[in-house]
């Protein structure tokens, strides 16, 4: 071991296989005493400086110039000189061996009268300030550190004045202590005092005086201690249950202080680390996140995750980490519960620099996924990947295990594979927000059902419900290089419109689902459809919903419904089969109008009208229709009833069950009507209803208004008051009854139907008998209805009256075509009526007529009028 002198030029460290070493320069301060005197060192002895002195100033004094002979007379004169300056010597000589004796005095002193003293200024005094702290090698049993640094004194950080002056006296004095080779132990005392290290430091010697600067460079062997106390020590930490610290240091040191030994000292210091002085886990920046397929192609053997970390090393250490192997865990069900085996992990080498970013890769190899971490946990559906990968694709933080491997690299020393062996360290995983993961959902061959009029409130099946073709086109990250296939899909989704949360899609149910991979500028994608059969549905906004079908039936334009959805995808990888669950989707349904903008396209015809009940104020019928749909979406009805208005007010009500509205026609649709207005609308229902069934057998144009009620979907009320808000007005469904050419309306009169079939297909005027039948076609396929009594006038040319029939005796109208008995008739024989029918004797005569009749089916009757014009009357005698 060599000690370096103060001026001495500095050497390179010694290699590995050597013994430690260590070199001390030292360098004066600005403010120390500058050296003068003929620049004499402080070593000199002081008895020399004044024959330096009279060397200088000659030794011969001949004729007073320097270097001449000296004289006798001058001798004596020298002589007595001479004299003098010995006894001076004596004197100085004197002087010199006392205060040689009061420094040793002074030193014993301050070495073993004052030891309190000199500890407390050398422990407020002393500075030491690390500027490279590196591993030069890692050895059998330990590594080998350089520790480089500055070390000094400073007599202005002691507190007390006293101890402050008697240590700069003393290490003024002492000037150097050199240690030899000493060994350090520390203690742990609060974790019964468990060794953590042993560290064997080479001689050194270093300048006390105040503010000396020394500068240290040393090589020095350090070993761990118990390797389980720790691991105990580092788990406390990692895990933050380690608020404080007392590490205790006992050190072996041999001292000297130039030719005084000052033995061998065994210093016991204890320190307390706690809140700021504990250092910090240092934060790790997860850079890059790939995943790759592994194995020959079409045969994997698993997946890699290839990780890149960065962390900032802070500290004033410099060292190389060899290749290390992990193994990661990740949580399990429960905090608890012991965390389960994910993969192997093994890092490249780390190259460690002071206060820099310290850069390394992670290889994580994941062969198969363990049973446990797949299958659920106790009362949950979802399992500890669930769990992960949920945070994860939401942006979430997830932090797992990295523990070190019991298998390592051959070149890895036994004791670092000890220490790390059980040493558990979190890693956090920054989450990866998969926002556009999913980059469309959609919904296309949609079929809608109303919900099952008998199913209980606020279930499944008291929902609508939509059938669909579920299409999920979903972005593969670029950095997951692995194939993935989709066999089932499931999700919730809500709707929107406008804004304004619609309603709840509810598609929980696994769907199978078929995947085919596609390329979309530049970027791979997996497109995914599922057939959905009979989702609900359920309205949670009754104004946005009835502002949508206001939009779809009056708006004349298509509707974009947007769509915000948890996706749940079943996947098959190199790892197996998992979930992966709650992804995040968004997209939209554009909803398109009724054809032409509203329901006018919607055309109704009824096929059979059939009386099923009546009562003396209301009929129940039967009716088949055949319906055209102008959208383009099918419908299911399991039971709907809605009101039938006309100039608002109530007259009825027609309910159906199990309808299926496809797009186009859909034919033979049973739907049965329940008319009784005076009972919903009372005298006014009468009156309205009255006028509108006489104005329909008359032929003129007349309108329905069906609308929504509360008991329109008895299982959901909240619908039938959203839909009531939506009327749709319709033309008066036409009978089908068989067409007679040029059986016309009135032609004169707009709000008459021209064309438009009628119920009397035509009459026969009988001359002599003054009566006139008429043959009629009854729109009841099964009843037979009654006319009790009609008052009624006919005209010629819409205004020539021709004759009038009053007749108070009931007759029948049989089902389809029948012929009325010879009602009586009284002629108007005067003006030009009487001569348009005898003219048209043997002939055919078009009327007009105007009748107030009394109809009864069954117990119900209603009098009713009627108008209609260019009614062929054939004229016979």
């Amino acid at each position: 071991m060599s000690n370096l002198a103060d001026n001495r030029p500095r050497s390179p460290p010694q290699s590995s296989n050597s013994r430690p070493s260590s070199r001390i320069s030292h360098k004066s301060l600005p403010s120390q005493r500058s050296r003068s005197f003929n620049d004499s060192e402080e070593t000199t002895p002081l008895l020399a400086r004044q024959a330096d002195y009279d060397r200088q100033n000659g030794g011969n004094l001949a004729n007073g110039a320097p270097g001449s002979p000296t004289t006798p007379s001058s001798r004596s004169t020298q002589e007595g000189f001479e004299d003098d300056k010995k006894g001076q010597r004596r004197w100085a000589s004197v002087i010199s061996l006392s205060f040689l004796i009061l420094v040793v005095i002074a030193i014993l002193c301050l070495g073993f009268a004052a030891p309190a003293i000199v500890e407390e200024y050398a422990q407020q005094a002393v500075v030491f300030d690390p500027t490279d702290l590196s591993i030069n090698s890692f050895t059998a049993t330990g590594v080998r550190a350089r520790v480089q640094g500055t070390f000094k004194l400073d007599a202005s950080r002691v507190r007390k004045k006293v101890i402050a002056d008697i240590g700069r006296f003393g290490t003024w004095i002492a000037k150097e202590i050199e240690t030899k080779e000493s060994e350090i132990k520390v203690y742990l005392p609060e974790y019964g005092n468990v060794l953590l290290g042993v560290a064997d430091v080479p001689p050194i010697k270093v300048n006390v005086r105040n503010n000396h600067v020394n500068t240290i460079d040393f090589l020095a062997d350090l070993e761990p201690g118990d390797m389980d106390g720790i691991r105990r020590i580092a788990n406390d930490w990692l895990d933050g249950r380690l608020g404080s610290l007392r590490v205790q240091g006992v050190a072996t040191v041999p001292l000297k202080s130039g030719i005084f030994s000052l033995g061998t000292q065994k210093i016991s210091q204890s320190m307390l680390f706690e809140g700021h002085d504990l250092p910090a886990f240092p934060e790790l920046d997860v850079k890059a996140l790939r995943f790759a397929e592994i194995g020959p192609p079409g045969q994997p053997e698993g997946v890699a995750a290839i990780a890149s970390v960065s962390v900032m090393n802070d500290y004033p250490v410099k060292f190389d980490i060899p290749p290390l192997r992990f193994d990661v865990l990740v949580p399990n069900c429960l905090p608890d519960q012991e965390y389960l085996f994910l993969a192997d992990a093994k890092t490249d080498a780390a190259h460690i620099r002071p206060k820099q970013f310290v850069n390394m890769n992670i290889t994580g190899l994941i062969q198969e996924l363990p049973q446990k971490l797949t299958t659920a946990c106790p009362l949950s559906n979802t399992s500890p990947l669930d769990a992960i990968l949920a945070d994860y694709l939401l942006g979430k933080d997830t932090t797992i295990i990295v523990r070190g491997g019991t298998r390592q690299e051959a070149e890895t020393p036994g004791w670092l594979v000890d220490l790390i062996r059980g040493t558990t360290v979190p890693l956090p995983l920054p989450g990866h927000p998969f926002d556009n993961l999913i980059r469309n959902f959609s919904l296309a061959d949609v079929h809608f059902s109303l919900p099952d009029p008998f199913a209980e409130p606020d279930t499944p099946d008291s929902q609508p419900k939509i059938s669909a073709i579920v299409k999920v086109l979903i972005a593969l990250p670029e950095d997951m290089n692995f194939n993935v296939d989709v066999d089932r899909v499931r999700a919730d989704a809500d709707v929107f419109y406008k804004g304004r949360k619609l309603g709840e899609l509810d598609l929980h149910k696994w769907q199978k689902a078929t995947t085919s991979k596609i390329e979309e500028k530049n970027h791979a994608g997996l497109l995914v459809q599922a057939k959905v059969e009979e989702a609900p549905l359920n309205i949670t906004n009754e104004d946005a919903f009835t502002d949508l079908l206001q939009s779809l039936v009056f708006g004349g334009k298509g509707v974009d419904l947007g769509i915000k959805a948890s996706v749940d995808v079943n996947t098959n990888t190199a790892l197996g089969v998992f979930v992966v669950r709650k992804i995040p989707a968004e997209g939209k349904i554009h909803v398109k109008p009724l054809s032409g903008g509203g329901f006018s396209d919607m055309r109704l015809q009824i096929g059979s009208l059939e009386i099923l009940e009546t009562t003396q104020s209301s009929l129940r019928l039967q009716a088949k229709a055949n319906i055209t749909n102008p959208s383009e979406y099918s419908a299911r009805i399991p039971y709907i009833n809605i009101n039938i208005l006309n100039n608002d007010t109530i007259l009825g009500n027609v309910f159906a069950k199990n309808l299926d509205i496809v797009p186009g026609n859909s034919n033979n649709i049973v739907a049965v009507a329940v008319w009784n207005p005076s009972v919903v609308s009372g005298a006014e229902g009468s009156k309205v209803g009255r006028d509108l069934l006489s104005q329909y057998i008359s032929g003129y144009n007349t309108t329905l208004t069906l609308k929504t009620h509360k008991d329109t979907i008895p299982s959901q009320p909240a619908l039938g008051r959203a839909l009531s808000n939506l009327e749709i007005v319709i033309n008066t469904p036409k009978l089908s009854l068989p067409h007679i050419p040029g059986d016309g309306g009135h032609e004169d009169d707009p709000d008459q139907n021209d064309g438009g079939p009628h119920f009397i297909r035509d009459a026969t005027m009988h001359l002599l008998t003054s009566t006139a039948s008429f043959r009629l076609i009854s729109p009841l396929p099964k009843t037979t209805l009654y006319i009790t009594s009609i008052h009624a006038l006919a005209f010629y040319n819409h205004t020539i009256p021709i004759g009038s029939i009053d007749h108070e005796f009931p007759f029948a109208v049989p089902p389809g075509e029948s012929t009325t008995p010879r009602l009586p008739v009284i002629w108007d024989i005067s003006g030009t009526g009487a001569d348009a029918v005898r003219d048209a004797l043997g002939g055919t005569l078009k009327l007009d007529a105007k009748a107030n009749a009394s109809v009864k089916i069954g117990e119900w009757e209603e009098r009713l009028w009627f108008v209609g014009g260019g009614i062929g009357a054939h004229v016979v005698l």
